[in-house]
């Protein structure tokens, strides 16, 4: 059995931040999702931009991650959105109602 495996990559630009994940989001990996988003609020970042294009799937752990992230951000007067979901990750946050707080 192989552990599913996700990459992050971070490109800040100001106060602004594109945080590119590829792989699975899941029990497993959900916490460096959550690392990554509370560092860029904890370097001052105000306008978290997640690209989601090479992510191949994304569970409730990771809709987790992404609305206490989202949540956490507001409360810094900062923001997060999630672009570019897979067909799956966006059924996810259709059928959650996660997707007006989260997809722009």
């Amino acid at each position: 059995m192989t552990l599913p495996q996700l990459n992050i990559y971070r490109h800040d630009r100001g106060r602004r931040a594109l945080v590119t994940l590829a792989g699975v989001i899941d029990p497993a990996t959900a916490p460096q999702v959550r690392a990554a988003l509370e560092r860029c609020l904890h370097d001052g970042i105000t306008i978290i931009d997640v690209d989601l294009t090479t992510v191949e799937r994304c569970d409730r752990s990771g809709l987790r991650v992404f609305l206490d992230a989202s949540r956490h951000a507001a409360e810094t007067r900062a923001s997060l959105r999630l672009h570019y979901p897979s067909p799956q990750t966006a059924r996810l946050l259709a059928d959650t109602g996660s997707a007006r707080l989260l997809l722009r």
